[in-house]
């Protein structure tokens, strides 16, 4: 007996997956009106651009495992006014650093589930929890730990570091003598009251621009709890008004409670798109970073904190209270196949400056299948900091932006191709580092070291995809990474394992 899928005919407001397989299929296109184009702030919703259509497995199957193990959910229940799916999520790899003379063996273990709902035709709602343990390369394991909690240190006022943070994932306890353990969970409610309207709220990441990486918001920093609307007042015309609540993993001195408050700050985004044509969007960011107290006592939000109007607040508000980053991003399909993207990042207290250029070609030399992208960005030493350290552009004292902050410039090449279920990833990313430090965003004083040093990082994998919809695969995989500051370890790295991914964490820095 042929098992074939059924489309599922209500509509649908769940948030596509922001992994970069996912994103790289929205404008992976042998036409460029069937290309994604819209805002480039995401996620996105499934009517704003329906993805799930776009990677369905459409291969006829015999049997009922072979239907659920490549097109789909591992349960999925349909009604007249409901579509509930669940799916494990697990990264079960074992890895090994001939480059590391301690012979560790590295693994990253992790197991979960995923749940989607849609009920009635404008309400869906998704969750995701996530439980790790991983060890990992040096360069990795270094960079984690040096961003970790901060504690006062009552003898002398300095802050001493505690534990890790991994980025797009969450603070770490100890896991045996030196790996890491921690969980994570994700989520969003969707309501679509209106075709012009969709509010969201949750805890979430979140991604603007056309990148690979976003020298405005990336989904590298941790996810946090906001409010999201979206308001399409015109044919051509589209606002979003996102409300975040974010944290410096700075403990206060004292608390009534077992463990001291972190530092809290609010984070207000106003982003106002102008769709030209069906292919050339322009795109107004306002990011601003908002006092809710000091290390010691807390107090209530300014109240231009709410202010929807773009910019007004960033001249109105004082360098004690806020700090804002401005920003323009364009996304451009000029030809098949082919799609230009830009941004550009000011900060009004620092006078600091980021920027991007790059490209996504799918299919060049008419090769089915193939992607390549190519990007530019530059950031200098000072565009994401504040007056006050406590209102730099960072998150669970993780950039918010570009993966490795600030100070530097980056050349990003990558390359994929699918054959079948099979297929290959190339990334090779070139950094210069300029009068850089990895803890200058920070939410304290302290001054870092500084560097100035060259990092090359190439990574391949290769594997076998069985279901698109979760993401699941078997690969194989290997990093090379050099780096030119003194006593850097070189990293030969070299992994296998089985996984999902819906989500990404970004490990090229």
């Amino acid at each position: 007996m042929i098992i074939v899928g059924i489309q599922f005919s209500h509509a649908q407001q769940n948030f596509n997956a922001m992994n970069s397989f996912f994103k790289d299929r929205m404008y992976h296109t042998s036409n460029r009106l069937d290309a994604y184009s819209g805002t480039s702030f995401f996620p996105i919703t499934e009517d704003e651009y329906n993805l799930t259509y776009k990677i369905a497995d459409t291969s006829k199957q015999y049997n009922s495992f072979s239907y659920t193990l490549f097109q789909k959910h591992l349960l999925e229940f349909k009604g007249e006014n409901y579509y509930l799916t669940i799916s494990p999520v697990f990264d079960f790899t074992l890895s090994k650093d001939l480059a590391d003379t301690s012979n560790r063996r590295f693994f990253q273990n992790t197991r979960g589930f995923h749940i989607e709902g849609d009920l009635m035709k404008n309400f869906s709602f998704s969750t995701s929890f996530y439980e790790n343990q991983s060890r990992n390369p040096n360069y990795q394991s270094t960079y984690y730990s040096s961003l970790g909690e901060l504690y006062v240190n009552h003898a002398d006022s300095t802050y001493v570091t505690q534990n890790a943070v991994i980025p797009g994932a969450a603070r770490t306890k100890p896991f045996k003598v030196d790996g890491f353990d921690y969980a994570f969970a994700v989520g969003s409610l969707i309501y679509k009251p209106f075709k012009v309207l969709t509010l969201s709220a949750g805890n979430n990441a979140h991604f603007i621009g056309d990148g690979y990486r976003s020298v405005l918001l990336s989904d590298n920093g941790c996810p946090a709890p906001y409010f999201q609307a979206n308001y399409r007042f015109l044919p051509k015309w589209e606002f979003v008004y996102m409300r975040s609540k974010l944290l410096n993993l700075t403990r206060k001195p004292a608390s009534t409670s077992v463990e001291a408050y972190y530092q809290p700050k609010g984070f207000a985004v106003n982003y106002l798109s102008f769709k030209a044509t069906p292919t050339l969007t322009f795109s107004l960011f306002e990011g601003t970073i908002y006092s809710r107290g000091d290390s010691v006592s807390s107090h209530p939000v300014n109240a231009l904190y709410y202010n929807p109007i773009p910019v007004l607040s960033s001249f109105l508000v004082k360098t004690s209270e806020a700090t804002s980053l401005l920003g323009l991003n364009i996304g451009f399909t000029p030809l098949q196949n082919w799609r230009l993207y830009g941004q550009f990042a000011y900060n009004l207290s620092s006078s600091g400056i980021a920027g991007q250029i790059g490209t996504r070609i799918s299919e060049p030399f008419k090769v089915n299948n193939l992607f390549i992208q190519l990007e530019a960005n530059y950031s200098s030493n000072n565009v994401y900091s504040a007056t006050l350290a406590r209102l730099n552009y960072s998150h669970y004292n993780l950039p918010m932006a570009l993966v490795k902050g600030q100070g530097f410039t980056e050349g990003v090449f990558r390359i994929n191709y699918e054959w079948k279920r099979m297929y290959a990833d190339l990334k090779t990313i070139f950094y210069l580092l300029e009068n850089y430090s990895s803890r200058s965003l920070l939410p304290t004083s302290t001054i870092a070291p500084q560097v100035n040093a060259s990092v090359f990082h190439n990574q391949l994998e290769v594997g076998y995809r069985f279901n698109r919809k979760m993401n699941f695969s078997i690969f194989a995989s290997w990093l090379i990474r050099e780096e030119s500051t003194p006593l850097a370890p070189s990293t030969n790295f070299f992994s296998l394992g089985i996984k999902t991914g819906l989500l990404n964490q970004y490990t090229d820095f």
